[in-house]
């Protein structure tokens, strides 16, 4: 009875769609339940979910795809259009009422903004129970929650998993001939092993054109700048065979080592039309602001949501004007980019592209995530003499643009330039953001929110932060920004003019001695890369790996006298501190390449419990007990910091309690602790 229900919407969508240009030609419904067996979230009432899949149909002679990279080399149907399909999930209110169609961008396949936003919900792809919506905060605040393929690169996830994985055309040359081309592969490995990944992250890659192709090249180096070795091709081999499943794999007599940077090389072929996975979301979101399922009204507005690499998208969206549809008109109202760094990746929409990969301040240098103009207001390349902004080719026909908030943590600025989307790509002087545009920087806070009770692979224990909490917050301001026109709160990020953004020299000056951190010597400086002649304008890379200019001159926040970070968004547990929370962490040795920081990671070094301990340790921080007498006292410092960030709009009312307790439980477990225990076990309460 489901499935012929969905049939019969199917087919109803089939026969609404009249446009003369509409890229999505029709919805096919899987699958119509009741979300979390029909409980009810607060006003919003109860929510179901629809499961479907969503039928394309680009025009490659439209000035809107025309820079999507090989869609013309696309296979075309009779019409003359390239046609694919994504798989979507939509959780909506069952009430007859306009709402938010609120897009949440997956992260290599996964869904990402229910295990954040929503009280760190499990993190699933099929999103069915109650325990799913985790505390429902989305849902209570009546958002429709859209969530689709786009990406292709993603490796096979556990059974039941359910990623969300894109299958997009394939570039074909001249009669239909296979296109070949060149495609690096960097593997770095924390303990010695005869096989080995060469794909991304938690992804997938091109394999070469001719099976274990003797004509690839294995080389080694120490440091990303480094000049490569090759490794004799008689001592390794593609593994793919031995070591079925999952992405492909290389076998070297001897073993992989710690401390080395491999990058493997060989002929791929058939690329994948990656950009229309970029497009199949700007036409996902087009269709529903114009269609919505029977007997609901259209959404009131349109935003989308993306964390990380779904962040980066979301520039790149904007960098190549994917935000616009073919008819002219904004696909998304407003955009929150979570940690995208300084990104709006060409790795998004180039050929042999790999979505996954990314540079950090050791890793894949080579990669085209961080490239000129990183401003949303119009700013110059001095090396190059270019002028551009983030927004050049964002605008509508009517010469509107989306409302954007970028969103990151103090560890972007140390492993992914952010610091390079408020200043000259020489770090010279500051830009401010465009109007319609608000920058933050969640000072103190790491690229996630972790609980990680052990060191490893790292020195330090992680960063206790949860920047979550203000995100919520401008979430919700970010929708009555686009829907009411209510100011959000102002821009909060570090700023080279009042001294609060400085270089990594200065930053160590700054930094106070005897805390038991030791700063890195340096931070990311992402190099210009040059792939080419048809790079820049075909998205085609001639030269892999790329020749590499000068690097950008990125910075970093500056700290106070515990090491915390100034300016930004100085969240309560850096304004109400009970230690030393950094950006920063560093390997540990034993994993290689020890003068690195982490890729994602930060550090917390707390506070002496008293101040004899506090002498006996040479530690310059005055203590707990000088700072905080009695857990009373703390309680209220903690509470009027709240108050604050409520006042300023970085904290929800109806989130100051789980922010007290969560600093709180972080006080008790410091007072509790063993002195001799040098483990990070009490970070983290169950």
């Amino acid at each position: 009875m489901k499935a012929a229900f969905g049939a019969l919407v199917a087919l109803l969508f089939w026969v609404t769609v009249t446009p003369a240009r509409a890229a999505v030609e029709r919805v096919e419904v899987l699958e119509r339940t009741p979300f979390a067996d029909g409980m009810s979230f607060g006003a919003a009432g109860p929510y179901e979910k629809i499961r479907g899949i969503a039928h394309f149909a680009l025009d490659p002679l439209a000035a809107a795809n025309a820079r999507i990279v090989d869609l013309k080399l696309s296979p075309r149907d009779a019409r003359g259009r390239v046609t694919f399909q994504s798989e979507f999930v939509l959780l909506r209110p069952m009430k007859a009422e306009a709402s938010t169609l609120l897009y949440d961008v997956n992260n290599r396949g996964h869904i990402a903004i229910l295990g954040q936003i929503n009280g760190r919900s499990p993190a699933r792809n099929d999103p069915t129970t109650a325990a799913d919506a985790g505390d429902g905060f989305l849902m209570r605040h009546g958002f429709t929650l859209l969530f689709s393929a786009w990406t292709w690169d993603v490796a096979p996830g556990a059974p039941g998993d359910r990623p969300l994985v894109f299958s997009p055309p394939i570039a074909r040359g001249t009669g239909g001939a296979p296109i070949t081309g060149p495609v690096e592969n960097e593997i770095i490995v924390d303990a010695p092993t005869e096989v080995a990944t060469y794909a991304g992250m938690q992804g997938l890659t091109y394999e070469p054109a001719t099976p274990d192709d003797p004509a690839a090249v294995l080389t080694e180096r120490a440091r990303p700048d480094d000049p490569r070795t090759p490794v004799a091709r008689s001592r390794w081999r593609f593994a793919a065979a031995e070591v079925p499943g999952g992405p492909g794999r290389v076998r070297l007599e001897g073993g992989f080592r710690p401390g080395v940077i491999y990058e493997l090389t060989y002929q791929a072929k058939d690329p994948k039309v990656a950009g229309a996975g970029l497009a199949g979301v700007r036409d996902l979101l087009a269709w529903f602001r114009d269609h919505p399922f029977e007997g609901q009204p259209k959404p009131s507005h349109v935003l989308i949501f993306g964390i990380s690499q779904s962040a980066r998208f979301i520039g790149r969206m904007l960098h190549d004007g994917l935000d616009v549809d073919e008819t002219g008109r904004l696909a998304f109202d407003g955009a929150y980019l979570e940690v995208p760094g300084a990104g709006g990746s060409a790795g998004f929409n180039s050929r042999f592209v790999q979505p996954t990969r990314h540079p950090s301040m050791l890793q894949e240098h080579d990669y085209p995530s961080d490239a000129f103009p990183f401003t949303t207001a119009a700013s110059r390349d001095p090396v190059t003499g270019k002028t551009g902004s983030y927004l050049d080719r964002a605008a509508d026909a009517k010469g509107r643009t989306p409302k954007l908030m970028f969103a990151n943590t103090s560890t972007e600025f140390w492993n992914r330039d952010a610091s390079l989307i408020a200043t000259t790509p020489d770090g010279a002087k500051d830009v401010a953001p465009a109007p319609g545009v608000r920058l933050y920087a969640f000072m103190g806070a790491q690229h996630y929110v972790g609980r990680s009770k052990t060191r490893a692979p790292y020195l330090n224990c992680v960063s206790t932060t949860d920047h979550y909490l203000p995100m919520r917050a401008l979430i919700l301001a970010l929708d009555r920004w686009v829907g009411e026109g209510a100011a959000p709160p102002a821009s909060a990020y570090p700023h080279l003019a009042d001294g609060t953004l400085v270089s990594v020299p200065r930053y160590r000056a700054l930094f106070p001695k005897g805390v038991g951190l030791t700063p890195p010597a340096e931070n990311l400086h992402a190099p210009r890369l040059d792939f080419g002649p048809r790079f820049a304008g075909q998205g085609v890379a001639d030269r892999i790996p790329p020749a590499h200019g000068l690097p950008y001159g990125s910075r970093v926040p500056a700290p106070d006298a515990d090491g915390n970070d100034r300016s930004g968004v100085r969240l309560i547990e850096i304004e109400v501190p009970l230690g030393t929370h950094t950006g920063w962490n560093a390997r540990d040795p034993a994993t290689g390449f020890p003068w690195a920081t982490a890729r994602f990671d930060g550090s917390f070094q707390p506070f002496a419990r008293s101040e004899a301990v506090r002498r006996a340790a040479g530690d310059p921080r005055p203590s707990l007990a000088a700072r905080y007498p009695t857990r009373e006292a703390y309680l209220a410092k903690v509470r009027a910091a709240a108050a604050r960030q409520v006042a300023a709009g970085f904290l929800l009312p109806e989130d100051v309690e789980r922010a007290v307790a969560e600093n709180l439980g972080l006080y008790d477990r410091l007072q509790a602790r063993d002195p001799a225990d040098a483990s990070c076990g009490y970070l983290f309460g169950n």
